[in-house]
């Protein structure tokens, strides 16, 4: 069997119309699961692509949306702390990993998507995005996700997938050759959505696993360097998704029940570190490291409170993931200098526009008016 049969779970015995049906299955999932990091912006060189008009292929896709981040655009605030465990202190200088260090924390939990007022579904790729407030000054924003591998390798094979994928206008589905095409000069991008499909779909926020994807460095205070790869892990039971939640009319619903989870309790995530070893990739996200890597438990988020996006909040920040503080630094991944000139690019355009309210409001606590 070929490996592209291998990926899309096709045999030899299916007729090509069905695998080229598998293979726009696939697709759709890496076009979901590239736009939870691909905000928009200047992933290339002027020459091959600007800023302006990847900015204006993603406002076709979803509509325009004044003001609204171009992707991960229905979203909701955060606010809470980071208490350190202490055990990061020997691989990182980061004042925040120091023993009874407590960091305040802001972000935002959001869907992946360019439109703001769509309903809540499911298997649609959630992030979560925090920005710890350290002394000095210093800040650490990152970006994270809840599925274990980045769909594509570099910016180039981004774009590639990007127009691959671009939906017929007389179907509305990418065309299937363009897709196999796609796939067969990048098999990592095959296997990386067939890990993507396969995820588990927990019920919500609170019980999900959110992780960095891209490799970064730890810089200890003696210059020590190590790999690492994060992820919050999250500190309630983790509980599947339901068919009676799937069925639900509230289009909200994956935020109310957040909010509705904050209110009754601190919702934590332990931020842990898998620390890379001589071999592992650094500089391709398509490709997990292996599970026996060493973790290390660096301290506990622990989100106390919700707030509505407004004027002042998590709204309004750019979560660029190379914001580091001294003893945290980026990795050769192509993809973290792409990222970062996406969100800017992103950035400036929403926040010289108009703003309306966002679709997910505060739930109102238990006997307050409406």
């Amino acid at each position: 069997m070929s490996l592209l049969n291998d990926l899309t779970g096709a045999s030899p015995a299916l007729n090509p119309r069905a695998v080229l049906l598998r293979l726009g299955a696939i697709g759709g999932l890496v076009v979901g699961a590239a736009g939870a990091f691909a905000y928009v912006g200047g992933w290339f060189s002027p020459g091959t692509l600007t800023q302006a008009r990847i900015v204006d292929r993603f406002e076709r896709v979803n509509g325009p949306h004044p003001g609204f981040r171009r992707n991960h655009a229905k979203g909701l605030c955060l606010v809470g702390r980071f208490e350190s465990t202490s055990r990061g202190e020997r691989l990182s200088k980061a004042s925040l990993f120091a023993a009874g260090q407590i960091t305040p924390v802001t972000g935002r939990i959001a869907l992946a998507g360019g439109q703001p007022y769509a309903a809540d579904a499911a298997t649609t790729v959630r992030s979560l995005a925090l920005r710890f407030q350290l002394p000095d000054g210093e800040e650490w924003r990152t970006g994270n996700n809840d599925i274990p591998v980045f769909p594509v390798r570099t910016p180039e094979a981004f774009y590639a997938q990007l127009l691959a994928a671009k939906p017929d206008p007389a179907t509305g589905k990418p065309d299937p050759e363009a897709l196999k095409a796609f796939f067969a000069a990048n098999p990592e991008s095959a296997t990386a959505a067939a890990l993507i499909k396969e995820r588990r779909i927990t019920s919500g926020f609170a019980d999900d696993t959110f992780r960095g994807l891209n490799a970064f460095q730890f810089v200890a205070g003696d210059g020590t360097e190590t790999p690492v790869r994060w992820a919050f892990v999250p500190g309630q039971a983790e509980t599947a998704e339901s068919a009676a939640q799937t069925a639900r009319a509230d289009k909200n619903y994956l935020f109310d029940e957040f909010e509705t989870a904050v209110r009754r309790a601190p919702v934590r995530w332990h931020l842990v570190a898998s620390l890379g070893e001589a071999g592992d990739p650094t500089a391709d996200a398509t490709r997990p490291w292996p599970a026996e890597r060493t973790s290390v438990d660096l301290g506990t988020v622990i989100v106390t409170a919700t707030e509505a996006e407004a004027d002042g909040n998590c709204r309004d920040v750019n979560f660029d993931p190379l914001v580091l503080p001294a003893g945290i630094a980026g990795s050769d991944d192509p993809l973290l200098s792409a990222r970062s000139a996406a969100y800017a690019q992103s950035f400036a355009r929403r926040a010289g526009e108009p703003k309306a309210p966002s679709a997910v409001h505060d739930v109102p606590a238990a006997g307050a008016g409406l």
